[in-house]
């Protein structure tokens, strides 16, 4: 199975400004599913009627799933139909295509917070 983890999605803009309380909750709940399994990434998203999820990079012989691609997933699936806002903790320097692309089928201007492993926003995707 192709590394889906691994496709350059945009660039990351640098930080401008701090985060709103509720997009600084997605990069809390971000590190948490990260950290919680020792995952190269961890995502939520929050969908447009508050609800969140979180989800982390998940990478089995048979299965590749990026952990924003996880956390779209999950919020599609809990009947989801827009997304407010999302936000992605790693270490790259760009946001992965695949997840970049799933937020997008659910929000064409929904704001992509990235951030790194201790939190500090690197930066944000708005299209």
């Amino acid at each position: 199975m192709p590394d889906q983890t691994s496709s350059a999605g945009p660039a990351v803009p640098a930080a401008e400004g701090e985060l709103t309380a509720e997009d600084a909750k997605l990069v809390t709940l971000a590190r948490g599913a990260r950290a919680r399994v020792g995952a190269v990434e961890g995502a939520a998203v929050r969908d447009q009627d508050g609800r969140t999820y979180a989800a982390a990079t998940v990478v089995l012989p048979s299965l590749a799933v990026t952990a924003l691609q996880l956390a779209v997933a999950s919020a599609a699936a809990a009947g989801a139909t827009k997304l407010e806002a999302a936000a992605v903790v790693t270490e790259a320097s760009t946001l992965d295509g695949a997840g970049h692309a799933a937020v997008r089928d659910l929000a064409a201007d929904a704001p992509i917070h990235v951030a790194s492993p201790t939190g500090a926003l690197l930066g944000t995707v708005t299209a």
